[in-house]
C-alpha cells in the first residue's frame, strides 16, 4: 500500500497537512517499506485555505494512509472521503520508525483501524477486477 508522510526534510514527520511543503510517499508490504518519491508541493501565494488543502489531497489521493503531526477537522474530513485514513503521530517522528512499525503491524495482527482500511483495499483491487 502507498502511505504518505507530511515532511519538510523528508525525514520526518513534521508537518501539519494544510501547510505540508511534501510529502515523501512509500510503499509499505508485509516485507519492508521503499520511498517511491517525495512529491512537493508548488508554492502559491496567496492561496485560501480550501485551496490548500484541495492541492494537498491531490498530491496524496493514491495513497492509504497519511502520517501527519496535526489535520484540521474540515481537511480529516475530506481526506476520509477519500478513503485514506490520517494517522496522527508525536512532531519530529522518524520517517523510517513509522514505516518500520507499520511494518511490523502488517506482518503481525493489524489494530482494528488498520485492519479495516486494509480490508477495504483488498475490497477495492476485487472491485477493480471483476468490475
Amino acid at each position: 500500500m502507498k502511505v504518505a508522510f507530511a515532511t519538510d526534510d523528508g525525514i520526518r514527520v513534521n508537518a501539519h497537512f494544510g501547510q505540508s511543503p511534501m510529502f515523501a510517499i512509500y510503499n509499505v508490504t508485509k516485507r519492508g517499506g521503499e520511498l517511491v518519491e517525495l512529491r512537493k508541493l508548488p508554492e502559491i501565494q496567496h492561496q485560501d485555505e480550501s485551496g490548500k488543502i484541495d492541492s494537498r489531497l491531490e498530491a496524496v489521493e493514491d495513497c492509504t494512509l497519511i502520517f501527519i503531526m496535526q489535520i484540521g477537522a474540515s481537511a480529516a474530513a475530506k481526506v476520509t472521503r477519500r478513503k485514506i485514513m490520517p494517522v496522527k503521530v508525536p512532531l519530529g517522528s522518524s520517517i523510517e520508525e513509522q514505516v518500520k512499525r507499520l511494518v511490523e503491524m502488517l506482518q503481525g495482527k493489524p489494530p482494528m483501524w488498520l485492519a479495516k482500511v486494509l480490508r477495504a483495499e483488498e475490497e477495492e483491487e476485487a472491485d477493480g477486477i471483476h468490475g
